[in-house]
């Protein structure tokens, strides 16, 4: 039996008893509500340094650190997840993750703020593994498209906030209309994300096998050996590349607006479109990849993405408004599709067994593109401008569409045995 001829929806009915689409809605409403801490922090940091009478730059590091942390706690918690299935982690992130929201509308010191967001950014690095795993493990079929959903929604359902935190936290409102804003958005964070936890689940061993042979299911390396290819760090170089010049566009685009002398306007909408041009970036290309070499798709993406930060430098110093912001969400668009791609080529060259675990190590690529968008930019900002900084941005994108080029799927493991003797190759957990 070849791996098109199984029906991967009817197995996973049989296991489940409902739709595996209903696993995909859970994991997306989950990405949905946490996303906010990504991309409302840039609208919130202005609010947040008045609340507590300093300057906004010494909130300069607080992105940094949420994206360390995010993408640092991948990969224990992606090793988890593989062994112990999604639930009791996406009910500990319920807390975390609205917990952080709470603990930042009543700090009152920097240090507070910090931990605040660390534990909030913990969370979310729960909710993203298991959401994106969720995906990569019950839809091997359509990895590209149901990995979009997901991390579209990561992205997409930020929109809808920005506009809400930008008009309810400005400096003529009182100070409880701040504490409202992020009580509430904490308050959803949890309730939504305990609800999804109590759904989501892994599928068993074996659930695409008649039981006498799993051939057709390919390959299924440990992240141990998936570390002995050359695919895996020319794939993270490549991920550090684009996501630092991704989130320098969403951690500056707003101080890059607002130095530029463009209207107050223009800075909102190009904040609001980050996350929208992005959630339907990430769906788009993630359901293309699916029909399509995903290296290519890969190759064009990061391609685009840079010629897009180009165009947002030009329009910007020429003073172009509106196609300041039209750049902004092409750039946006081409750049989100790396958190939808990355797990699905994953999937693809190293199995689905130990994808958690497996992506998580990529994933980890977050937090160097994390120090370059925040805090190295933030240097580069002042010693080369900030037009040269986003040129910059633009040329690491464009290398990194290059080197897709050169990916291929890499040759089997020479056995199925777990080589460190650690018991890497442990059976999926099934939380059900």
């Amino acid at each position: 039996m070849s791996e098109e001829d199984v029906d991967h929806a009817a197995r996973a009915r049989d296991h489940l008893g409902f739709s595996r689409w209903w696993l995909v809605l859970a994991a997306a409403g989950m990405m949905a509500v946490v996303g906010p801490y990504q991309y409302v922090w840039s609208s919130l940091r202005g609010p947040v340094a008045r609340q507590l009478g300093i300057e906004a730059a010494a909130l300069s590091t607080v992105f940094t650190l949420f994206v360390i942390v995010q993408a640092g706690s991948q990969f224990p918690v992606g090793w988890w997840r593989d062994r112990h299935g999604p639930r009791g982690l996406a009910v500990l992130a319920a807390f975390l993750a609205g917990g952080g929201y709470v603990g930042l509308s009543v700090a009152q010191t920097v240090w507070q703020i910090y931990l605040a967001y660390s534990l909030g950014a913990l969370g979310v690095g729960i909710v993203y593994t298991v959401a994106v795993n969720t995906a990569l493990k019950w839809f091997p079929d359509r990895r590209g498209l149901t990995s979009g959903v997901g991390t579209m929604a990561f992205a997409g359902g930020s929109a809808a906030l920005v506009p809400y935190v930008r008009a309810n936290t400005g400096p003529d409102l009182p100070a409880e209309a701040y504490v409202d804003v992020l009580q509430n958005v904490g308050v959803l964070i949890f309730a939504v994300v305990l609800v999804g936890a109590l759904v989501l689940r892994d599928p068993p061993a074996g659930w695409r096998s008649d039981g006498d042979s799993a051939d057709y299911v390919g390959p299924q390396f440990t992240w141990r050996e998936m570390l002995r290819t050359w695919q895996f760090w020319l794939m993270y170089v490549m991920f550090v590349a684009v996501s630092g010049a991704g989130l320098m566009l969403t951690e500056k685009i707003v101080s890059y607006a607002d130095q530029l002398g463009l209207a107050g306007l223009i800075a909102t909408a190009a904040a609001t479109l980050l996350p929208l041009a992005g959630g339907v970036g990430r769906l788009v290309l993630g359901g293309v990849s699916d029909r399509v070499s995903r290296t290519n798709a890969m190759a064009a993406a990061f391609t685009i993405l840079g010629l897009g930060l180009f165009a947002v430098v030009y329009f910007g110093i020429n003073g172009m408004g509106a196609a300041f912001v039209a750049a902004v969400a092409v750039a946006t668009f081409f750049w989100s599709p790396q958190y939808t791609l990355f797990p699905s080529v994953v999937g693809d060259y190293y199995g689905e067994e130990h994808s958690s675990a497996n992506y998580a190590l990529l994933y980890s690529g977050k937090m160097w593109g994390g120090v370059f968008g925040g805090t190295v930019t933030g240097a580069f900002v002042v010693s080369l401008g900030w037009d040269n900084t986003f040129l910059l941005g633009g040329v690491l994108a464009i290398l990194a569409g290059a080197a897709a080029l050169l990916l291929e799927a890499p040759a089997p493991p020479d056995d199925d045995s777990d080589p460190s003797g650690t018991g890497d190759r442990a059976p999926a957990g099934t939380d059900d």
